[in-house]
């Protein structure tokens, strides 16, 4: 694959292959923004450029933190796996923005995946680029702190959305304008509101073309009334039934959260349980202990 020099400052690289970067695809990028062109120059020979295709993992949770990336051009999704064994999306960095810097500060594993959902193109810095980076400029620390930041604050929205929401209230944020209509339509059509409304209108209908006789517009036995009505049947039915279709939608998002926690608490009992059994074992053991002793637990 061909990459343009104008565009991140490198050429003729392939995917997965290193090269080394320029200064201007440093200018490029936020983080380093703020160096002079001397600065640049001495980042750009240590800091590499890496080029990743579709779907190809940049780095896996529990990998070794020694290098983090800088995005300069396409998408990556970095991931990590909750306690039920679900892939949650941490972050979707940006043009600028980078992405395993928390490991590789700390010295550990990665505690998240990256996986480049288009055709990538990162740079790759280790903890020796950034002293390096450092030394030459230090107030570019606050940048990389801000950056850190940011990622931070994304993994505390992500807490908060995940411990505080519902699914319910997620599925009602997203619903299209139909499906909110579809409820609305549904919510009023089976209510007493609707029912009297409807006598009402029904019985003044039928007395102002009674008592109009031969002048009335739609006489008895009211054809245009029954067209009107067929034709307000045929609209709500399947309104009505968009809205059971996401009533169903909740009702089983109900039923699969009971299946999670119950297996949790199965999970726990069967956990107490096999405490319980081991604790039984010791009480045993001590009893026979003292059983084989008798001398002893009677001088104790």
């Amino acid at each position: 694959m061909l990459v343009k020099s104008n565009d991140v400052g490198v050429s003729n690289t392939t995917p997965g292959h290193s090269t080394t970067c320029k200064a201007n695809a440093l200018k490029s990028v936020p983080l380093f923004a703020l160096l002079d062109d001397d600065e640049t120059a001495v980042l750009a020979s240590q800091v590499e450029v890496k080029t990743f295709t579709a779907r190809e993992r940049i780095y896996t949770m529990g990998d070794s933190s020694a290098q983090a990336y800088v995005m300069v051009s396409g998408k990556v999704r970095v991931t990590t796996v909750d306690e039920d064994q679900q892939e949650v999306v941490v972050d979707e960095p940006g043009t600028g923005e980078g992405f395993g810097f928390a490991s590789l500060l700390e010295q550990t594993p990665h505690q998240t995946s990256a996986t480049a959902l288009e055709d990538t193109t990162c740079l790759e810095i280790s903890r020796g680029n950034i002293a390096a980076l450092l030394q030459q400029k230090p107030l570019a620390g606050m940048d990389l702190l801000a950056t850190l930041g940011h990622q931070v604050h994304t993994s505390q929205r992500l807490v908060r959305q995940r411990t505080s929401r519902t699914p319910n209230e997620i599925i009602e944020e997203e619903a299209t304008f139909g499906e909110r209509t579809a409820d609305s339509v549904a919510r009023f059509g089976g209510s007493w509101t609707f029912v009297v409304l409807f006598l009402l209108s029904m019985s003044v209908y039928a007395l102002v073309n009674i008592r109009l006789g031969g002048r009335a517009w739609d006489p008895y036995p009211f054809i245009l009334l029954n067209l009107f009505l067929s034709l307000l049947a045929a609209i709500q039915a399947p309104v009505i039934l968009m809205s059971q279709n996401r009533t169903d939608t909740k009702d089983r998002l109900r039923s699969e959260l009971d299946f999670t926690i119950n297996r949790r608490a199965e999970a726990e009992i069967q956990d107490l349980s096999r405490k319980l059994d081991l604790l039984d074992q010791r009480i045993g053991d001590v009893g026979n202990m003292l059983r084989s002793n008798p001398e002893r637990s009677g001088s104790e």
